[in-house]
């Protein structure tokens, strides 16, 4: 039997039985039988499993059903994000504007329908983030965070992992790759104005707050991403 259809048929049977992140698998002579397959077949779809993050193997425990977080997309994303700009590929600008499309497509939504708890929230981050800024701190932490809170609203689990995802990957690959300089104040008025908008119900002024900042994140990244041969970044990186 083919690898894969070990794999789909794995799947099956955690989807047929319901089974909740956590729950043990079936063991593996158990698995060999219902799957009419070997013991090395069997281990090698469910390594297969794990690394998408499906199954969790424990060894000396057994197999689990996994976390299927977005861990393995998020990897595999700012993977090709970096490989696509070595080859001369606007990637990361187009990772920019997949995350813009699905936030501007979604920020309208939120104006005047946040709770006032949320808003509240939402206002202690950005005085944590002008504070931070005026101390000279890294704002990216509380940046994520404001994001995660601002479309946590929608109430959309789903929506809001993916959201993250699309925001992790950027970070990170744009982390591999740049060091564009950017006045804090700047990133503190912009959602500082992402949040009025939002609290005042005004939706063309959220996702044009929403717009702008992205316009502000596209403008450095433009400057700032002429493609630098892996090597020349590998002796940078050595360590004396």
């Amino acid at each position: 039997m083919a690898a894969r259809d070990l794999q789909e048929r794995i799947k099956k049977l955690i989807v047929d039985r319901r089974l909740p992140s956590g729950a043990p698998l079936p063991t593996e002579p158990e698995l060999m039988e219902f799957l009419g397959a070997s013991r090395n077949s069997v281990r090698e779809a469910l390594k297969a499993l794990q690394a998408m993050g499906i199954v969790e193997i424990r060894h000396g425990f057994g197999t689990y059903v996994g976390s299927m977080s977005f861990a393995p997309m998020i990897e595999g994303l700012a993977f090709r994000t970096v490989a696509g700009h070595y080859r001369g590929e606007d990637s990361l600008l187009q990772l920019l504007e997949l995350r813009e499309a699905m936030e501007s497509g979604l920020v309208s939504r939120l104006a005047g329908r946040l709770p006032g708890a949320d808003l509240a929230e939402l206002g202690a981050l950005v005085d944590r983030m002008e504070e931070q800024a005026a101390e000279g701190a890294g704002l990216a932490e509380i940046d994520r965070a404001f994001h995660a809170t601002l479309y946590r609203g929608l109430d959309n689990v789903l929506l809001s992992e993916v959201l993250e995802a699309f925001w992790d990957a950027f970070h990170r690959a744009r982390r591999d790759l740049v060091d564009a300089e950017r006045d804090p104040r700047i990133t503190c008025h912009q959602h500082r104005e992402i949040l009025d908008a939002v609290r005042s119900g005004d939706s063309p002024r959220a996702e044009r707050a929403i717009r702008d900042h992205f316009g502000d994140i596209r403008a450095r990244l433009t400057a700032t991403t002429a493609p630098a041969p892996p090597e020349s970044r590998a002796r940078h990186d050595e360590r004396v």
